[in-house]
C-alpha cells in the first residue's frame, strides 16, 4: 500500500488553512464575521488592521475557493518544500504572499487616487450594520460602486501565495506535463502557466463589472515568486539558469 508523503510545512498550512475556514464557517452562526477581522482591507479603509497582511492567507470565500487553493498547495507545495527544505519554503509562501497583498493594495491605491485625487485620509465612513454609507460627494455612480468595493470589501484566500509556488514550479520544472481540466492532452509547464499568467493580466485590466477576484494580488504572488526563485539561483539546476539568463 503507497502512502501519500505530505511535506511538514505542507501539511500544517492546509491544517491551518482548513481549520480557519471551518472556523469562519461556526463563527458566522454569532454573527462573527472572520472576514471582516482577518481578510485584508484597503490600508485607508476604517476596517483595516496591520495582522490582516498575514491572517488574510488563511481566509477563504466558499468551499470551491479553499478547495482549489489547497489542491494547488499540495500539487505544487510539496514538490517545492522537498526541494528548498521546509525554511525556506515557508519564507517563499509567506513573502509573496505578502507582495501579493502590496500589489493588490497598490492598484487599489492608484484607483482611489484616480477618483478622489488622494490615496489616503478620505472620507470614507461604512456603517453595515446601520446600512449607512458616506462617500465623497460629486461622484459618478461608476466611482461610487468602485470606492465602495475598495473601502468594504476585504481580499481573502491564499491565492497569491499559490500563484507563488506556481511561478516556481514552472521556472524550476518547466518540462512538467500538467494534466488541465477540460484540456484533452497534457500541457508542459513552461507554456501553460505563462499563459494562465497572461489570462490573470488581462482580467485584471479589463476590470469587469462584477469581477470580484483578486486578478492582482495573482500577479503580485507571481512575480514576488519569479523574483525570488531568480535571486536564490537553485544550485541543483544550473542548466535552468543558464536557459534562462
Amino acid at each position: 500500500m503507497n502512502n501519500i508523503h505530505i511535506p511538514p510545512v505542507v501539511k500544517n498550512l492546509l491544517i491551518i488553512n482548513v481549520l480557519f475556514f471551518v472556523a469562519k464557517l461556526v463563527l458566522q452562526r454569532a454573527n462573527i464575521d472572520l472576514d471582516t477581522l482577518l481578510g485584508a482591507f484597503y490600508f485607508d479603509s476604517q476596517f483595516f488592521n496591520v495582522w490582516q497582511v498575514v491572517t488574510y492567507m488563511f481566509m477563504h470565500g466558499d468551499f470551491w475557493h479553499i478547495a482549489f487553493n489547497m489542491f494547488g498547495l499540495f500539487m505544487f507545495g510539496g514538490v517545492l518544500e522537498a526541494r528548498w527544505g521546509a525554511k525556506r519554503f515557508i519564507n517563499f509562501y509567506l513573502i509573496t504572499g505578502l507582495g501579493a497583498v502590496a500589489l493588490q493594495m497598490g492598484v487599489q491605491a492608484y484607483e482611489v487616487y484616480h477618483i478622489t485625487g488622494s490615496a489616503v485620509n478620505n472620507p470614507v465612513v461604512i456603517d453595515i450594520a446601520a446600512n449607512y454609507v458616506k462617500l465623497p460627494p460629486g461622484l459618478s455612480q461608476l466611482d461610487q460602486a468602485t470606492l465602495f468595493g475598495i473601502y468594504a470589501s476585504p481580499m481573502v484566500g491564499a491565492s497569491g501565495a499559490i500563484f507563488g509556488l506556481l511561478v516556481a514550479f514552472g521556472m524550476l520544472y518547466p518540462n512538467t506535463e500538467l494534466y488541465i481540466m477540460f484540456i484533452p492532452v497534457p500541457v508542459k509547464a513552461k507554456y501553460f502557466i505563462p499563459c494562465y499568467i497572461l489570462f490573470e493580466l488581462f482580467m485584471g485590466v479589463a476590470n469587469r463589472p462584477g469581477d470580484s477576484v483578486a486578478h492582482y494580488a495573482h500577479l503580485g504572488g507571481a512575480l514576488i515568486g519569479f523574483i525570488l526563485v531568480k535571486i536564490w539561483k537553485d544550485k541543483n539546476n544550473d542548466r535552468f539558469y543558464t536557459y534562462y539568463e
